[in-house]
This record gives C-alpha cells, structure tokens and sequence, in this order.
C-alpha cells in the first residue's frame, strides 16, 4: 500500500493510526500473505477475530443503553442482523475497502476486491486495528459511526426484526394465549394510506402501531407491547 492510499482509507474512517502497519495487516489477505512473505509478516485472520468481538460489544452496549428497554432475545437478534456477512460488505463498500485490499494473485484474479466474505472479514480487522491503536474509545466512535444509520432504522421502525413473532412467544410463555390485532382505524388516500392497528393480550391492549401498510402497523404495535411487558 502507498501512502497516499493508507491517507485516502484514513479518511475515509476519519481515524488516523499511530501504527500504521496494523491497518496494513488489516487489509492483508491470507493469499498475499502466502505469495509474498517478505512483503507481509502477517494477514488479517487476528484481527478479524478481535474486530468482531469489538463490534459486537459495541453494538450490543449501544442496544442495551437504548430508551427502547430491549429484550435480550430481541437484542440478540438484532446484532446477528446488524454483524452479518451483507451488511458488513456493505459497510465496506461504503467505504471503497476492496480497491485497498493486498491480495494474492488467484483471489485478485477471481474477483477478490469483490467478494461480500473478504470484504466483511476487512471490516472486521479494520475494526480490530483501530481497537489496537487507539482504544476502546476511539473504534467506539468508528462503529457508531458507520452502523448507527442502521442500528436506529431498526429500533425506529422495526422493518429487519421479527416483533410480532417474539411478542408470541413472550405472551404464550406469560398468558398462555397469543395476541390479537385490530385495525382501529385507516385514513388517508388510496395510494397513501396511514393504517393504525391494536394489539390485545388475553382482551387487554397492550400496543398501537402506526404505518404505511397493516404489517408496518402491527410491527410497531408488537414493538410497544413487548416495551410495556419489559415494563
């Protein structure tokens, strides 16, 4: 790598390292590693392990800590959603990660620079170096930075996370009985409607949901039901 390319990535991450060397290990890949090991002591395999424990943490606090109460079942999901092969080559992407990555000559030859694994694996290590360089702190800020967009769509909306069906389990569990849903009330015109829905536990209300569709609405109710259970 160039230094003008370690001072793009730089920033890019809006973080700038001490130790230069371990955002190099960061972006290289065990086939780089192989071909040429008097230009790469290490790969990135290390610090893509500690990179994911950091996101994960970071992520959970950040759900944990949220005015939102979460279940530790919903909490849970939510990070397996959010630490995904998809989403973190997006992250990536973002990011223009793969024209940075050292690659050995068959994975650059097969479209390496490309592949969601290698580039969700860089995150990782990506992340792991900063932890290294610069604290708990500091890679605190990074991940927030690049997944908090995504952590509060979830927590807003609902849209990548399965309320209705934690709500039936929690409710079977509680009350044996599962909820019931009521349209309240629809209003709007045909093409922008805005549907308001209720849901009752054993004839009681426990959450109302607003949304552009019935499934968004009961999304969001589930949503508060479980809130007011954790309550």
């Amino acid at each position: 790598m160039s230094e003008q390319d370690i001072s793009e990535l730089e920033k890019s991450l809006g973080y700038f390292f001490k130790r230069k060397e371990l955002l190099i290990e960061a972006l290289t890949h065990r086939s780089f590693a192989h071909e040429n090991p008097d230009k790469a002591g290490a790969y990135n395999e290390r610090l893509e392990f500690l990179g994911d424990s950091v996101l994960g943490f970071v992520i959970v606090e950040y759900l944990f800590l949220s005015k939102n109460q979460l279940t530790e079942s919903v909490m849970a999901k939510t990070k397996s959603y959010l630490v995904k092969e998809s989403i973190l080559s997006e992250i990536a992407s973002s990011l223009s990660l793969g024209k940075y990555l050292r690659l050995g000559k068959g994975e650059e030859a097969t479209g390496g620079r490309t592949k969601k694994s290698l580039l969700a694996d860089a995150v990782e290590a990506v992340l792991g170096s900063v932890y290294l360089d610069g604290g708990y702190r500091k890679v605190k800020e990074l991940v927030l930075r690049l997944f908090k967009g995504k952590i509060d769509a979830i927590l807003s909306s609902g849209e990548f996370y399965d309320f209705k069906t934690e709500l039936q389990e929690e409710t079977q569990l509680l009350f044996g009985s599962i909820p019931e849903y009521r349209l309240a009330k629809q209003e709007g015109e045909e093409h922008k409607k805005i549907f308001t829905v209720e849901v009752y536990v054993t004839g009681k209300k426990f959450g109302t949901g607003k949304g552009k569709s019935k499934k968004e609405a009961e999304t969001l109710a589930a949503r508060e039901a479980l809130k007011k259970l954790m309550e």
